[in-house]
């Protein structure tokens, strides 16, 4: 009975509970409805509430030195949203916006096709006049006169003057065609200055419904300077939103180079902020409900004074071959240089002539600008310092110069006549006695590399053969991509039995006679060559091609770690490969160097350009033969005693490697502080790397 009494007592209990709780809700309810019911409803129907989004800056790209060479400026745009005014205040407004942005210098979008003073069609025929009408249930026929009348009549602008009634048409019609609500405004001008921004914040009362978005956009701070490697952001495309997350469609997004490479580093994430209103549109409050963070800062390992002082003295040098400066008139167009780190592998400069402008890519490009820069044979947007293979001619010969001495097939001592017309196979030719008539006469491995003789070769490749030869020039990785982190690198091709047995072709003795003096299919992209002379130099070690040197977000932390290479690695679809060091004696790299050397030196063939150098120099001159043309080639490294960098320069249809001699001297002068520096970025922060 006792435990029946028990449970009654904690029901009651619980009913009252419940009881109570009914009755407060029901007051609460009461007092919400009936008691302050109607100026609760006053309140709610009184203000608006809006959720943007706070674009988050891009991350900077910066050079080693911490130039800001692709950073941010801020755009202002001014939007209208749709409040609850009337249509004649409406007028007002845009009225006074436009007025506002006049002043000030400032453009706003206009799509309406009807103009004034005089009045008449924007456009040029009467088909697209025809379907405008069309388009906008207008009747067939109307007159420009007709149509702006009908549209001042639609918008009520009769006691306007002709010139307001104009401007303010131009929203007024923007608005219909592309519509806008409370929460997605119009835009009437993408690009504002600073002053109509602080007039629209100081009368904001006076503007209901307009509010100014603040835009990072990007700025690229040195124009051309590096454009193949920064490359360009420009709108997202369909393709692109489908297959990226966490994109809207009006973002933009890296296209090519180091922008595409890096995109999920340099994209930011968006922030939110919320804007309260009265009813008449009029701002009463923000609130950021979420940080912007911005991207990731890329820093290259480019130096933007060598990158400018190669590309300066490659147009320069272009020209003066045009303008037959050298003694003879050359139709040339395109060419490359790259510097290289002989240790590390970072690029320190990497030109494609001709280059382009990356701002003229943001906001689309122009159909004419598009045309020039994608012109057939001298495309602007092509990377010829690894999107092209060219025969390197006699930049080649080192190659079998050091197979020729490790396998013991030549000594640095032995002396080989060139008679000018080599007895083997096709009985080929030298250069020299094609020009004089005569052939060298005795040469050793370094002289043969200094007058560049194609006898002392074919030689030497018929004595170690075209297994050797390719075994050498796979070390040097020629005919492989370097796995440098940009879009679009290709392979090029190696001559030799390899080629021939996956085209089903044979090879034969004349072809080697061929390769060795880098003719045949031999056929290697500027970076390549830059990696093979580093590795001459170097020792003969490996080299890791790099042009990022380090990816830091925004809290300062490096985040170039593995993960970071991996992504890279995945998104361009590079495979690595580790090569076996062929352990080639430093003896032999040491001849090899000194008939580098005693090129820049008298007697050699780029003397001329470096006899009074104040630093120590090997170089190598090439001209190649490919169709029509002939193309020239320069390489060298610096200093010689302790080499630091190597340098090539190309020039399609250069005719003389002599000719791009003076490009590596002017690069050399800007890397080794011989000439002045570039106008940096004041406002770019000082790059301190991790390792510091």
């Amino acid at each position: 009975m006792a435990i029946l009494d028990k449970k009654n007592v904690r029901y009651n209990i619980l009913s009252i509970i419940i009881y109570i709780v009914g009755i407060v809700l029901i007051v609460q309810l009461f007092n919400l409805q009936i008691v302050h019911g109607e100026e609760y409803l006053s309140q709610a129907n009184s203000r608006l509430t809006r959720e943007t989004t706070i674009k988050a800056a891009r991350g900077n790209i910066l050079d080693c030195n911490g130039n800001i060479l692709a950073g941010n400026k801020i755009k202002y745009s001014v939007k209208i949203y749709k409040s609850k005014i009337e249509d004649e205040e409406l007028n007002i407004t845009i009225l006074n916006t436009i007025n506002v942005l006049e002043k000030n210098n400032d453009t706003y979008n206009d799509e309406f096709p009807v103009s004034i003073n005089p009045i008449e069609y924007k456009y040029q025929n009467q088909e697209n006049i025809s379907k405008w009408l069309e388009e906008n249930d207008l009747e067939e026929g109307m007159s420009a006169e007709q149509a702006l009348n009908y549209y001042i009549e639609k918008y009520e602008l009769g006691n306007y003057s002709i010139e307001e009634a104009r401007k303010i048409i131009a929203v007024r019609y923007g608005i219909e065609k592309n519509g806008y609500t409370s929460m997605r405004g119009y835009e009437i001008s993408s690009d504002i200055s600073e002053t109509s921004v602080a007039q629209f914040e100081e009368m904001s009362r006076d503007f209901p419904g307009i509010a100014i978005d603040y835009i990072p956009v990007r700025k690229y701070y040195y124009g051309s300077l590096a454009s193949h490697t920064l490359g360009y952001v420009g709108k997202i495309d369909s393709n692109e939103y489908k297959n990226n997350e966490g994109y809207s469609l009006d973002d933009y997004i890296g296209k090519t180079g180091i922008e595409y490479v890096c995109e999920k580093y340099l994209k930011g994430i968006d922030g939110l902020k919320q804007t309260d209103m009265s009813i008449d549109g009029t701002t009463t409050g923000e609130y950021i409900t979420s940080e912007a963070i911005e991207g990731a800062d890329v820093v290259l390992t480019i130096d933007a004074k060598v990158q400018q002082a190669a590309e300066q003295a490659l147009k320069t040098n272009i020209e003066k071959i045009n303008n037959g400066g050298f003694g003879e008139v050359r139709n040339v167009e395109t060419g490359s240089a790259v510097v290289l780190n002989v240790t590390t592998g970072e690029v320190i400069a990497l030109v494609s002539y001709p280059d382009f402008e990356p701002q003229l890519f943001v906001n689309g490009i122009s159909k004419e600008k598009w045309d020039e820069y994608t012109q057939e044979g001298k495309s602007a947007l092509l990377n010829r310092a690894i999107q092209s293979a060219y025969a390197p001619g006699s930049i080649f010969k080192m190659v079998p110069a050091i197979a020729g001495l490790e396998t013991n097939k030549i000594t640095k001592d032995e002396l080989i006549n060139c008679t000018g017309i080599y007895s083997g196979g096709y009985n080929p030719r030298c250069w020299y006695y094609t020009t004089y008539g005569r052939g060298h006469g005795y040469l050793n491995v370094a002289q043969a590399i200094q007058k560049s003789c194609n006898c002392y070769f074919y030689e030497v490749g018929t004595r170690i053969g075209i297994e050797t030869l390719e075994e050498y020039a796979t070390y040097f990785g020629l005919g492989q991509k370097t796995n440098i982190e940009l879009p679009g690198e290709i392979s090029g091709t190696l001559a030799g039995k390899t080629l021939y047995d996956e085209l089903g072709e044979t090879w034969y003795y004349g072809n080697t006679l061929s390769a060795v003096i880098g003719q045949a299919e031999n056929n290697f992209t500027p970076l390549q060559m830059a990696r093979y002379i580093a590795m001459l130099t170097n020792g003969g070690k490996q080299v890791d091609v790099t042009i990022i040197k380090d990816i830091v977000n925004s809290n300062g932390e490096s985040i170039y770690k593995e993960e970071a290479k991996e992504y890279i690695n995945n998104r361009l679809g590079i495979e690595e490969t580790n090569m076996e060091d062929l352990n080639i004696q430093r003896d032999n790299l040491e001849t090899v160097l000194e008939g580098m050397q005693s090129v820049t030196e008298e007697g050699g063939t780029a003397y001329s350009i470096f006899r009074d150098f104040d630093i120590q120099i090997g170089g190598k001159t090439g001209s190649a033969e490919a169709g029509d043309k002939t193309n020239a080639w320069f390489v060298g490294f610096a200093p010689y005693e302790a080499p630091e960098i190597a340098v090539v320069v190309f020039v399609e249809n250069g005719s003389h490697g002599y000719y791009t001699a003076e490009v590596t001297k002017e690069i050399m002068e800007a890397y080794f502080g011989l000439n002045g520096d570039i106008e940096e970025d004041k406002t770019a922060k000082p790059y301190i790397s991790s390792d510091q």
